[in-house]
């Protein structure tokens, strides 16, 4: 399994694009006061181009965005660290 997750801070939104046993989960979206779960990610979803610059970096479970969404409430001191998205993430 593995997760990139970006941040849109202008909409307030986490984005999450990830793998299953090397299959492809597709893209999810909630409000960074939220979690992703599972049933969240669709195959036919796709992340926007402007979050090109938005990446947060890459997780090994959803329970570890999830993590480092709950840490993040609340503060905004996390959002500076957003760099660009890694070209063979693209």
């Amino acid at each position: 399994m593995g997760f990139g997750l970006w941040i849109d801070s202008k909409e307030r939104l986490a984005w999450a694009r990830g793998t299953h046993e090397y299959r492809p989960m597709g893209a999810a979206a909630v409000a960074i006061t939220d979690q992703f779960l599972p049933r969240d990610f669709h195959g036919t979803r796709r992340l926007p181009s402007r979050l090109r610059n938005s990446f947060a970096g890459f997780f090994g479970s959803l329970e570890e965005v999830n993590e480092y969404l709950r840490r993040s409430r609340g503060s905004t001191a996390w959002l500076p660290r957003m760099r660009p998205t890694p070209s063979h993430v693209r």
